[in-house]
């Protein structure tokens, strides 16, 4: 890289720093890059440098993979209806276990390892994500799976105000005190909306949107909705840009999809021109 061209590139950076400083920008961490020791080492690196920045990174993490190999060590099998795990009352105690304790707080540790301080918190702290039990898919009873109902951000808001990175896993309860395991892209969304994020990122384990062979770098919400519609986003990608379009809908300024299993995805992303992936706007 020649000096002119590392001149642009920071030309270009500092630009996006000053446009994002002071805002929120919740992430969606999750795909392949959550067992992967050296992703998951740079997105931590990454959180801790944008926060560095003067953003107010908000971190919402899944944990299906870890969940499932906990599931088989205690002897169950996973089960699902629409991608959407069977969660009875022996196995929502392993996933609480999983998500909230082993995910949440290796996540904290290694954004506290890269310079930051971070707080693993739930769903359920500060009645964050009301939720309530979701109803049967496909006459299938799904036992302790919620859907939400409100969300709630004053205790993200202290954490943040106080110099925290809010670490939020997907675990929630409904009014009588019954855990319940949310969808993590949902949990996102609903709080970038929420908070009225400047930048809401889902990290996967694909470039983006996908046409014709080629990634699409952007859309409108119009334009994604006819994706959907033509079956060009189809599968588990549909319920990550219904989630994108939810956010668009409710305040938030943008949301891309991006791959985690790139280096630096997220400064690759936030401070770029191109960026890496799909890119959605109102």
């Amino acid at each position: 890289m020649d000096d002119t061209t590392r001149s642009q590139l920071l030309i270009e950076a500092l630009s996006y720093i000053g446009k994002f400083k002071d805002k929120v920008v919740t992430i969606k961490f999750g795909g392949a890059a959550q067992g992967d020791p050296e992703a998951k080492a740079l997105f931590a690196q990454d959180v801790a440098l944008i926060h560095s920045l003067g953003m107010r990174p908000v971190v919402v993490h899944g944990g299906g993979p870890e969940i499932t190999r906990a599931l088989k060590a205690a002897g169950h099998a996973p089960a699902f209806v629409e991608g959407l795990r069977i969660t009875t009352a022996e196995t929502i105690e392993i996933t609480e276990m999983v998500l909230s304790g082993q995910v949440n707080k290796e996540l904290v540790a290694l954004i506290q390892s890269k310079g930051a301080l971070a707080v693993g918190v739930s769903g359920k702290a500060g009645r964050m994500v009301r939720a309530r039990k979701m109803g049967p898919v496909n006459g299938v009873d799904l036992g302790f799976v919620g859907e939400i109902t409100g969300v709630e951000t004053a205790l993200i808001d202290a954490l943040l105000d106080s110099g925290h990175i809010p670490v939020i896993s997907p675990i929630s309860m409904d009014d009588e005190g019954a855990t319940l395991n949310i969808n993590a892209d949902s949990v996102a969304s609903r709080i970038a909306a929420r908070m009225r994020a400047e930048r809401m990122i889902f990290m996967t384990d694909v470039d983006g949107v996908i046409e014709d062979g080629a990634l699409v770098p952007s859309l409108s919400s119009a334009e994604a909705l006819k994706l959907i519609e033509r079956g060009v986003i189809s599968g588990g990608m549909v319920p990550k840009v219904e989630a994108m379009l939810h956010c668009l809908n409710h305040g938030v300024g943008s949301a891309a999809i991006i791959n985690g299993s790139e280096p630096h995805a997220i400064i690759n992303e936030l401070f770029t021109d191109a960026g890496i992936g799909t890119q959605i706007t109102p």
